[in-house]
């Protein structure tokens, strides 16, 4: 080989490195997002577990950029995935795909598990799911994991600048209190007293995730969780919303917005975000022609009445237009619908973000 030769092979390896580690910079830089709760924020973690709580077949993923089910329990893109599109992010992978490894851990990961809830008893029938305390124990292993990759205090730095979402709440009543009559819990507790227990367990987990590192976080409520297709079918007899699961909601949401105000307070700066997504579905819920859809009461895929009874599987009734629909199967949104949700999360008033929303806390940590 000519020195020559040697010089351009040389200039040409530098440059490979030098684009190397803008890359690794550059995905540094970008704010990293991680995800923790249940099936409305899954990307496909419960894929890899043996439990009847997936997303894996058809038509699950019909609206997806790749039309196949891809564990999401929706016919597109979910909440996490549209918050990563206007971080302008690639989606998170769930926690245990194979392909989370080197640069895309940058990007952040997706934690959560569909039929888990606040309570480590809540989804029992679902046995093999990924409850909170393992979520926050995976977050733990995931920074050792990006301690090794760019440092230790490259990770901190990524892990204190990341935004995270965390969804926790409505199977603690849907999958637990109201799952049976006479449940456990029901006996144990009345309704007014099931709540305060839920939300002190709820600080135990936000405080953890504090201190693990977490320093902007959005938590959202329950929906107005009486109003899905598979409550409809169980408990409505003329489309009205099943009274008792309203008033859980209606009890459930305060509570966790105050509970957010108490620890901003005794923390001394705004941690977390109360996100009320009650208010936010409960906006086309009582009012879908307002914005598009045709009805709010029949879920797009499923069976019997309102569509609400069972899983969405590939003998299903299906509908052609998804974007009519605010349910996309028996308990979870369109895709259209959790847009709507994540424009209000993104731009919403105090009445839907407190104190603030995404675009405000985006601009006061770019001047950080």
């Amino acid at each position: 080989m000519t020195s020559s030769s040697v010089t351009s092979l040389s200039v040409l390896t530098g440059f490979i490195f030098t684009i190397g580690i803008t890359f690794v910079a550059t995905q540094a830089d970008a704010r990293a997002f991680f995800v923790f709760g249940d099936s409305l924020v899954d990307n496909g973690n419960n894929n890899y577990l043996l439990t009847t709580a997936r997303a894996d077949a058809p038509p699950y993923g019909i609206d997806y950029p790749t039309r196949r089910p891809t564990g999401r329990f929706s016919n597109g893109l979910n909440i996490p995935d549209l918050i990563s599109q206007h971080l302008g992010s690639e989606a998170t992978l769930p926690y245990l795909s194979p392909e989370l490894t080197g640069q895309k851990l940058l990007v952040g990961a997706n934690f959560a598990s569909a039929g888990i809830g606040i309570l480590n008893d809540t989804g029992i029938q679902f046995v093999n799911i990924i409850r909170i305390p393992l979520q926050l124990a995976y977050f733990q292993q995931y920074q050792q994991r990006l301690r090794a990759l760019v440092g230790s205090s490259q990770a901190k730095r990524i892990v204190n600048q990341a935004l995270v979402l965390i969804t926790l709440g409505g199977n603690d009543f849907v999958n637990n209190y109201y799952l049976v009559p006479y449940s456990a819990r029901s006996r144990q507790y009345s309704l007014e007293d099931y709540v305060p227990f839920l939300i002190s367990e709820y600080k135990k987990i936000l405080m953890r995730l504090y201190k693990l590192g977490a320093r902007r976080v959005i938590v959202t409520g329950t929906g107005p969780m009486g109003c899905v297709p598979a409550e409809l079918a169980q408990h409505s007899r003329n489309g009205e919303c099943a009274a008792e699961l309203q008033r859980a909601a209606s009890l459930f949401n305060p509570q966790l917005t105050q509970l957010i105000n108490q620890l901003n307070n005794e923390i001394g700066t705004t941690i977390f975000i109360a996100a009320n997504t009650n208010m936010m579905h409960s906006d086309f819920v009582d009012n879908p022609t307002a914005f598009g859809f045709e009805t709010s009461k029949i879920a797009c895929c499923g069976q019997g009445p309102y569509n609400g009874i069972g899983l969405c599987t590939p003998l299903s009734n299906l509908c052609p237009n998804r974007d009519l629909y605010v349910f996309w199967d028996p308990f979870h949104p369109s895709e259209k619908a959790n847009k709507l949700i994540v424009q209000q999360i993104i731009g919403g008033s105090t009445q839907y973000m407190h104190p603030m929303n995404l675009s405000t806390i985006l601009a006061l940590d770019s001047k950080a």
